[in-house]
């Protein structure tokens, strides 16, 4: 008999030495945190284990110890060295056997392909009687699904993403929801850009960070500044949706003029979707930068030109600015925002254009300012030129990956016509 139990918290187990060694990098993790915070469930912690018996079983039984659902993924391959299984077993105090119905599904795959059955495999199709069989369309480990008889579920994936990800969406996520899964919660997030976490914080203040119910938390990311502002509702009569508008309406008051995107939306979503509503389409050349703008942006019907020059290259060197920033006064104009005209890039925005046949051209220039980056961006529209430069931290790659942000951020402004 299972108790009924509501699950509210959850921790996330990665097994597999070659994630404890570095080789394998693990991104199922952040994947599932997500997904079971959208679910209104808590992660409150996620590890990696090695594929040692004792560390793995001692990693099930702690957890459930703790969390009202554990999801591991990895560790359910046909090897010695796979052993999550046999973890969960222990700890389950049950003995696994050969379900017949899984032998029969496993041996049919490789039968239909010729093959001979490797008697090794035998394992996948193992199961514990508190276990049920989660299929695996995409491999031959199936999942396992394990009710404890404290209300605790247990859940294990297979490692490969192609693999792990089906099964959670369809078949595992539908179960945690028909067990009242979560709580109600609701978030919005903002995506910043032209302003520091540091400055960030600053300007929202310590007050309304340091709030409980809506929280608003502040987070650095590779490509942006985010802002989230997550509610639970339960507590009183209004609804977690309406304490987190209600919040982020007050917060973007604040940080409106920083604001790019709401949720996950990407820079080449944001700039794509900018085109497509006026019908244009993009061209890029980039001096100086490694091709970082078009690495950003990535392969996008609408970007129909990519041209990346080393700053020595002719064709950069043919185009070079007029004006060299050598006088004393250079550092004060490069951190400006309406920059003197630089032809140069103008040029080479405009023979992008023509070669790609596209509506709009930008042209971006990094050269190393002291330890930080001078970047140079024009931006050839239909009805007009807008030149802009700005002074990014850091040098080497960090200051070419932020070239591209800046570039990116101007690019979608004039884009979207502001």
């Amino acid at each position: 008999m299972v108790d009924s139990r509501r699950i509210l918290t959850a921790e996330l187990l990665s097994i597999g030495t070659e994630i404890t060694v570095g080789e394998t990098r693990d991104t199922n993790a952040g994947e599932l945190a997500r997904s079971l915070t959208g679910l209104g469930v808590s992660v409150t912690r996620i590890q990696a284990v090695p594929d040692d018996l004792g560390v793995v079983t001692a990693a099930f039984a702690a957890a459930l110890e703790r969390a009202d659902l554990v999801v591991s993924t990895g560790g359910l391959g046909p090897t010695p060295d796979d052993l999550t299984r046999e973890s969960i077993a222990a700890v389950a105090g049950e003995e696994p056997a050969v379900d017949p119905d899984l032998e029969t599904w496993l041996r049919r795959l490789w039968s239909r392909r010729g093959m001979p059955f490797p008697e090794m495999n035998l394992k996948q199709a193992w199961l514990i009687p508190s276990a049920t069989a989660l299929p695996n369309d995409n491999g031959t480990a199936p999942g396992w699904w394990v009710d404890r008889p404290d209300g605790r579920i247990l859940v294990a994936l297979p490692g490969p993403p192609r693999e792990m990800r089906p099964i959670w969406t369809d078949q595992v996520v539908s179960r945690l929801r028909e067990r009242g899964a979560g709580t109600d919660t609701a978030h919005r997030t903002f995506r910043l850009a032209g302003i520091g976490e540091s400055q960030l914080a600053d300007l929202l203040g310590e007050e309304l960070l340091r709030e409980t119910n809506p929280i608003v938390a502040t987070y650095a990311r590779a490509d942006a500044v985010d802002v989230r502002v997550s509610a639970t509702g339960g507590d009183g009569p209004r609804s977690a949706a309406a304490l987190a508008d209600e919040a982020a309406r007050h917060v973007l008051g604040i940080i409106g003029p920083y604001v790019w995107a709401e949720g996950d939306t990407t820079w080449a979503e944001a700039i794509g979707e900018a085109l497509e509503a006026r019908g244009w389409t993009l061209a890029c050349v980039e001096v100086g930068t490694g091709g970082s703008l078009a690495a950003l942006v990535g392969d996008r019907p609408w970007l129909v030109f990519t041209e990346s020059l080393a700053p020595d290259a002719p064709g950069a060197s043919a185009h070079a600015d007029t004006n060299t920033d050598t006088d004393k006064d250079a550092d004060a104009r490069i951190e400006g925002t309406d920059a003197e005209a630089v032809p140069g890039l103008e040029a080479l925005a405009r023979r992008a254009m023509a070669v790609g046949g596209a509506d709009v051209g930008v042209a971006v220039r990094a050269r190393p300012r002291g330890d930080d980056t001078a970047v140079s961006v024009v931006v050839v529209r239909p009805d007009g030129v807008h030149r802009e430069r700005r002074l990014v931290f850091l040098g080497g790659a960090n200051g070419r990956s932020r070239s591209a942000l800046t570039a990116a951020a101007i690019v979608l402004a004039q884009v979207r016509g502001r």
